[in-house]
Parts: structure tokens; C-alpha cells; sequence
């Protein structure tokens, strides 16, 4: 049996295969959800409250669900710094000096009461919360704070990260070079 000859309208016809290989969308939309889901943090912990931090990488609460696993110890490395404990002013200049060798974009979490605000501690040793020192994107209160918490913090930050202008904001200088 000979098989009918094809019209070009047969060829030029819907290709349903097509369909779910293609996506259109906006470069800060697609590089804002590469980076809320590719989080790497620098765990800086340094009081009670890293206890929780660590558990919240545990099996039981799971922080690879979210791409977030991979705590890195290197600054260079991370982008989102999780303050966790009290901030005295002896380590202050350590976690600045960290925080300036972090690459942008970075983000900070402030997590339980001595790191957003210096907590039980009034005293002339202790920094008044992180904030006085880096920007702070989330605070998570608690004392210290579980690691639900933890857990609601990032992926709060995640959307506050999926709201961000990545291209915008941090190239200016190239879109000026670009409009001009």
C-alpha cells in the first residue's frame, strides 16, 4: 500500500511534541528562582542557637529539600550568612570581615533573639543585634529558635529573593553603558 503524499499544510501543522520544551519568561524571573533554589549558606554559629541551625540540616527537618544542604565553611563560597547566637564585640570583626568576603549577591539571617537583638544580654561586651554591624534580610525570633524556624526563615528569604531585580539592581553600570 502506497502512503498518501503530505500537503505542506500537514507539515506546517501543531507539533504537540514542541510544546513542553519551551519556555518564555524574564531573565530576572529565571535567575532569581536559579538562586532561591540554590542557596548555599555560612553557618556562623555562635551561641546556643547553632545547635538548632544544625539540626535543621538533620534528617528529621531536612534542609535539602530546599537545595540548601551544602553548608559551606568557606565564605567564598556561600551567599547567605546564618548569624545564629550572640554577637559579642570580639567576634564582631570576624563576622564583618567573613560577611565582606562573601560574593553579591549575599543575603544574612539573623537567627534567635542575641543575634537580631542582643537578647538577655545589656551589657557593654555584647554587639545590640547584627544588624548594627551587616544588613539583615530575615530575622527569626525565638530563644533559641527551632528549627521549624529556621526552616520558615529561608524559604522567606527565598521570596523575598524571587521578588529581587538580579539584573537590574547589580548591573546598572552595564545598562547604562548599554542605554547610552
Amino acid at each position: 500500500m502506497v502512503a498518501p503524499a503530505e500537503s505542506a499544510e500537514t507539515l506546517a501543522a501543531y507539533d504537540s511534541k514542541i510544546e513542553g520544551n519551551v519556555i518564555i519568561t524574564k531573565l530576572d524571573a529565571a535567575v532569581n528562582w536559579m538562586r532561591k533554589n540554590s542557596l548555599w549558606p555560612m553557618p556562623m554559629g555562635l551561641a546556643c542557637c547553632a545547635i538548632e541551625m544544625m539540626a535543621a540540616a538533620c534528617s528529621r527537618y531536612d534542609l535539602s529539600r530546599f537545595g540548601m544542604e551544602v553548608m559551606r565553611f568557606s565564605p567564598r563560597q556561600a551567599d547567605v550568612m546564618i548569624v545564629a547566637g550572640t554577637v559579642t564585640y570580639k567576634m564582631a570583626l570576624a563576622v564583618k570581615r567573613i560577611w565582606d568576603q562573601m560574593p553579591e549577591p549575599k543575603w544574612c539571617i539573623a537567627m534567635g533573639a542575641c543575634a537580631s537583638s542582643g537578647g538577655m544580654y545589656r551589657s557593654y561586651a555584647t554587639l545590640q543585634g547584627i544588624d548594627n554591624l551587616i544588613p539583615v534580610d530575615v530575622y527569626i525570633s525565638g530563644c533559641p529558635p527551632r528549627p521549624e524556624a529556621l526552616l520558615e526563615g529561608l524559604m522567606r528569604l527565598q521570596k523575598k529573593i524571587e521578588t529581587e531585580h538580579s539584573i537590574l539592581d547589580q548591573k546598572k553600570e552595564l545598562i547604562q553603558e548599554l542605554v547610552a
